[in-house]
């Protein structure tokens, strides 16, 4: 569910609204109405920011040994407390946490960003040096300047780079010297004059060699500063300690920034205040807050142009689906409706039935299962759960449809075959009938998801004349779907379109129809909603087709297992042979990886096509845009 929040305004004294802010911090339940500001301080400490995120990028690449990482975790609280007095090489002493705070020890951010400056440098000049290298090396080692020594003594000489056709062609009386040719070309330096019509070579500014000298010194430079980099890369935890203490000082000085002061009184009567949004719920501990500080409150209910920020709360099991919901970072608006529960009902089917393998099922529980051991003391986190919960679905799928690393039913004992449910099970001999029900349960799954969330529309509606529109439309889902099944699965199974079932199906597609084009834009009068519908003519009518295509999209649950369970079956037959002889090995290294990028595949189909019918298809019909904002109150965490 959606909880309600209060708007709320605290007015405090201009002169402590340092400690306010502090104590507001503390407090971690305003939600800050957000603001542009700006302010000397905020500037640099986003011009910190950017510097720190740019010293993480370029130490990224680079792997920290346990034991260095150790020692930073172990004497990251005892650095702010030193000082750098003594301080001898950079690379060995003591770094400042806090290019503020203490400004007296060396920077590592500074020193890291300088030295990834100095890398690009030296990168670009050896890019340029290798293509000069390149261009003039045909030519051998030469010195450029004793060229130009002899155009100066009256002795001019023209180097020409020639096609082997245009050669043959020189004039006779062409003084030249050839140094050197290639399959296509000639090296060539022509006395006294130029060759009409072609243009000389151009002399570069060193020698070959120079140039090699000046790449091995680039070279040299570059080993040592990966040698520096690498070393450095063992003080990441200083990094990432800075850059949680600078977003903290960011998301301070914000607050601080947008609370407006009251001018025009007395120094003394100076007054800030700012605006934000709490939980319905915590009003009392902010009212309680707000009398033992001397703070001004007003509440009141949100307004309709308020950007009011949502927070969900459910129980534990639908609350699973925080994991997947805060890393697509979707969050329905403060007016639309949660599904959260649903999410997590659906999300879980199209995981098995992408996935789709009990075996798969079986390695991502063990997964899981080890995860949560390691964690147990620490608190699970909710991943692992959402994880647990997912291979248990996939484990399933995986039995009743006698799926197991893509083997043929045949060779699996008798078991797994009896246990798997026919309908759909591989071990069914009629394989075009398993293939067919499988569509239609695709089917059947749209027909049930989208017509709860026209139900939900019913529920939301049910005092407005607006619920004729959502009866409308739930209606033509119901007529379209044997559609569909008539024409995509068997016409023969399905004959939806013959006979007195034809009449049904146009009955609630007409009369669907008519209902949604009447009430579906209704707001308080129903020619105005008509008149809505005539000006959208076009969009009303291609809703029919919408409805359509939204059932249609997910056969992709369907096809996307199939994939799957063809690649298991690929794999399996590419190593199949090599395991009955002395290439077992590479079998089994051929079985491990291709099972392994299987499964990454099914991971990225998951978040593709099942987020997708969540978060488009079924959030669709219920009007649900994704538009909200995640509660994120103005609170102290553990780097403050």
């Amino acid at each position: 569910m959606i909880v309600p929040m209060k708007k709320v305004s605290l007015v405090v004294q201009e002169k402590s609204r340092g400690d306010s802010l502090v104590k507001l911090r503390e407090l971690g339940l305003i939600h800050l109405e957000k603001r542009e500001v700006s302010s000397d301080s905020l500037s640099q400490l986003m011009e910190r920011k950017a510097k720190i995120e740019a010293a993480e990028g370029i130490l990224r690449p680079y792997q920290a040994n346990k034991k260095g990482n150790a020692d930073v975790s172990r004497r990251l609280d005892e650095v702010p407390k030193r000082r750098a007095s003594d301080a001898g090489d950079p690379e060995t002493e003591p770094y400042s946490v806090d290019a503020v705070d203490a400004p007296e020890r060396p920077d590592l951010v500074t020193l890291i960003t300088d030295l990834g400056e100095e890398r690009k440098t030296l990168q670009d000049q050896f890019i340029l040096f290798s293509k000069e290298k390149s261009r003039i090396e045909n030519w051998g080692d030469f010195r450029p300047g004793d060229i130009k020594a002899l155009a100066e003594d009256g002795i001019p000489l023209y180097p020409y780079e020639i096609g082997l056709k245009k050669y043959v062609t020189l004039p006779e009386d062409t003084r030249l010297i050839v140094l050197g040719r290639d399959k296509s070309t000639i090296y060539v330096v022509v006395l006294d004059k130029e060759i009409p019509g072609e243009s000389p070579f151009i002399l570069p500014e060193h020698s070959l060699s120079e140039i090699s000298k000046s790449m091995a010194d680039i070279q040299v430079n570059l080993d040592e500063i990966e040698k520096r980099l690498d070393n450095l890369s063992s003080r990441k935890a200083f990094i990432e300690a800075e850059l949680k203490k600078v977003q903290q000082r960011i998301e301070f000085e914000s607050a601080s920034a947008c609370m407006e002061i009251l001018g025009d009184v007395p120094e003394e009567y100076t007054v800030s205040w700012l605006t934000g949004f709490v939980p319905r719920d915590d009003m009392g501990s902010l009212k309680r807050a707000a009398a033992e500080n001397n703070w001004a409150l007003i509440s009141d209910d949100p307004g309709p142009d308020d950007m009011v920020p949502t927070k969900l709360k459910n129980n534990r099991l639908v609350s699973l689906i925080y994991p997947l919901t805060d890393f697509l970072e979707v969050v329905p608006g403060y007016h639309e409706v949660d599904i959260s529960g649903w999410f997590l009902l659906f999300f879980c089917v199209f995981f098995g039935m992408i996935f789709g393998d009990a075996g798969y099922g079986l390695l991502l529980m063990l997964i899981g299962i080890i995860g949560v051991s390691k964690t147990a003391k620490k608190g699970v986190p909710g991943g692992l759960k959402m994880l647990l919960l997912l291979s248990a679905s996939n484990f399933v799928w995986g039995l009743l449809t006698c799926t197991w690393f893509g083997m043929d039913p045949a060779n699996l004992p008798g078991f797994f075959r009896d246990i798997s449910l026919p309908w759909i099970s591989g071990a069914n001999p009629d394989q075009t009938y398993v293939s067919e029900n499988l569509q239609v349960f695709c089917f059947s799954l749209a027909l049930c998801q989208l017509s709860i969330a026209h139900l939900k529309g019913i529920a939301a509606n049910r005092k407005s004349l607006k619920v004729f529109g959502e009866v409308g439309s739930l209606a033509m889902l119901w007529g379209i779907y044997p559609v569909v099944l008539y024409l995509v699965v068997s016409s023969t199974r399905f004959p939806f379109l013959e006979g007195d079932f034809l009449n049904i199906v146009l009955g609630l597609v007409g009369g669907g129809f008519a209902l949604t084009f009447i009430f579906a834009a209704y707001e308080g009068s129903v020619g105005q909603s008509i008149l809505t519908s005539l000006k959208n003519i076009i969009s009303v009518i291609l809703g029919v087709t919408n409805v359509f295509s939204d059932i249609m999209s997910y056969i992709r649950l369907w096809a996307v297992g199939l994939a799957g369970a063809s690649i298991s079956a690929t794999v399996n037959t590419m190593a199949g042979p090599l395991l009955g002889n002395f290439l077992i090995f590479l079998g089994i290294i051929l079985l491990v990886f291709g099972h392994g990028l299987n499964i990454i595949l099914n991971v990225l189909s998951v978040l593709v096509h099942g987020v997708r019918l969540n978060t488009l298809e079924f959030s669709g019909h219920l009007g649900l845009t994704w538009s909200g904002t995640a509660y994120r109150p103005f609170a102290k965490t553990a780097n403050n």
